[in-house]
Parts: structure tokens; C-alpha cells; sequence
């Protein structure tokens, strides 16, 4: 990776008020790595050039560190990642976040692979790549979360059985997804959209928060 995705790597962090230390810009840019080198076989990905994955991978993945970390308190939490594809936002939230088990679930075998290389090659204990359908997965996460997955009445259905009680959802999408919000379960509660800026994107970016109402 070029001394120039490095600087925009950091400056991009540096935007979004985060600290990263020189470990986690490395493995960050040693992800991308892997993604490109991956992707000749693997399709993990339509992006090709290092600065569109720079820009559309990692810094898109990185809005959701300062959200989540807002949310989780620094506290010890299981995250599964749905519909990860090769790993985003999971792997980023990883590298970032080391508190977290980070879970990235694909119904596609090779991306979850890809995951388990990258957790290898990156030497991050904290993650893991799962190849399964969503629905059947019942290990409890606290925080569970999806990026460009699907609408979030689906999302929020097919990921329920791994919510753990007090869990929250985490969507990360584009512009508000007002018509998708009004067709959430009526027992499935938007308690938070927040705007996310993504740096050297001129793009929409939301973050919907969402739970399940109690009676």
C-alpha cells in the first residue's frame, strides 16, 4: 500500500475525530490489502482502485467506530456483522474497537473465508467470519449490525433470533430510509438516525438505530 493511502487513510481518521494508533492504521491498510489481492479471486468486491477502497471500504466502515463506541461505553460486547461480504464494517470495527468479538456472517462461503484469512493474516483474536443464513443463528449479540445489506424490515426479521435481550440494531445506510422506517415490525422501534459524514465522499450516509419495543 502507498505512502499516499496511508496519509489519506490517516487524514480521513483524523476527520472523523478518531485516534488511531500506527498498529491499527497498519492493519487497516493491510486489510485493503488483503481485499485486493483476494478480490482477483474471490469477487469481494466491484471497487478495483485502492483509493475507491480507501474511500467506499474503509473510511465509509470507519463512521461507525464513534457511533458504536457512543453506544457500547467501551464495555466487552458480541457484534455480528450481516451480509458481510468481505467484512465491512466488521473487520474495520475489529482493528478499531479490540474490546469487541466481532462476528461477520455471509451466506456466501468465500467471504466468510476471506474473514477468517483476514483474522489470520491480521493476527486480530477478536474476529471471525461465519459461513450461515442469518436466520439461523442463535448465539446472542448485543449489537448487530449491517451495511447496504437489505431494506431493515428485512434485516431486522431475519437477524432477530441472534439479538440478545437488550440488543440493539445498528443500519448503516444512505439517504433516509423514510419508506423502509415505516415498514419496520410494529413491535420494532427507530430510537435514533443520525447523518454520517464519510471524508472524500460527497455522498449520503444515515445510521439507523433500532430495537425492539417492549409491552
Amino acid at each position: 500500500m502507498s505512502v499516499n493511502l496511508e496519509a489519506g487513510l490517516r487524514s480521513g481518521a483524523q476527520a472523523l475525530g478518531l485516534s488511531l494508533s500506527d498498529d491499527q492504521v497498519q492493519r487497516l491498510l493491510g486489510y485493503a490489502a488483503l481485499i485486493q489481492k483476494w478480490n482477483k479471486v474471490y469477487n469481494l468486491t466491484a471497487l478495483r482502485e485502492p483509493t475507491e477502497i480507501l474511500t467506499h471500504h474503509l473510511l465509509d466502515s470507519l463512521t461507525a467506530v464513534t457511533p458504536l463506541t457512543r453506544h457500547t461505553q467501551g464495555q466487552a460486547i458480541r457484534v455480528l456483522d450481516v451480509g458481510s461480504g468481505g467484512g465491512l464494517p466488521g473487520v474495520v470495527l475489529a482493528i478499531c474497537m479490540p474490546e469487541l468479538n466481532v462476528s461477520c456472517v455471509d451466506t456466501v462461503a468465500k467471504k466468510a473465508a476471506f474473514v477468517q484469512q483476514v483474522a489470520v493474516s491480521l493476527k486480530l483474536p477478536n474476529l471471525r467470519g461465519l459461513h450461515a443464513r442469518v436466520e439461523s443463528l442463535t448465539d446472542p449479540y448485543q449489537v448487530i449490525c449491517a451495511r447496504a445489506f437489505a431494506s431493515l424490515p428485512d434485516f431486522v426479521t431475519w437477524s432477530r433470533s441472534a439479538l440478545a435481550e437488550g440488543g440493539v440494531w445498528m443500519a448503516m445506510k444512505g439517504k433516509h430510509p423514510q419508506a423502509e422506517i415505516d415498514a419496520l415490525p410494529a413491535d420494532v422501534k427507530v430510537f435514533h438516525v443520525e447523518p454520517l459524514t464519510v471524508p472524500g465522499l460527497d455522498v449520503e450516509r444515515r445510521m439507523v438505530w433500532m430495537k425492539p419495543e417492549t409491552v
